[in-house]
């Protein structure tokens, strides 16, 4: 049975960090590529960052470059997201998903399991 877990979500004042975790089980994590996406209120969702499985290559949108780190620790079958200098913009449900495959993608059509969320929230 595949289990995707987020957590690490919260309040953040803007400039501050979070680190999201992405816990997995149930499936061969070293075959795959792990997103992460994120959904304002009102709006679509968005693929923020995604890290390869074999290699390790990251991708992330423009808006998070510089700011936003995707790292996944292979014995723990987990992805983390350090997030810092957060912006209001940044606030949104996180979703972590996994795509199976050597290479990333930013299409949510890519990804098959995925999880439950978490909120993150950037205000002062």
């Amino acid at each position: 049975q595949v289990q995707v877990v987020e957590s690490g979500g919260g309040l953040a004042q803007p400039g501050g960090s979070l680190r999201l975790s992405c816990t997995t089980s149930g499936f061969t994590f070293g075959s795959y590529n792990i997103g992460w996406f994120r959904q304002a209120p009102g709006k679509g969702r968005e693929a923020v960052s995604c890290i390869s499985s074999a290699e390790g290559n990251t991708w992330y949108t423009d808006s998070v470059k510089g700011r936003f780190t995707i790292s996944r620790d292979n014995a723990k079958s987990t992805v983390y997201l350090q997030m810092n200098s957060l912006k209001p913009e940044d606030t949104a449900v996180y979703y972590c998903a996994t795509s199976f495959g050597a290479y990333c993608s930013s299409s949510f059509y890519e990804y098959d399991y995925w999880g439950q969320g978490t909120q993150v929230a950037v205000s002062s």
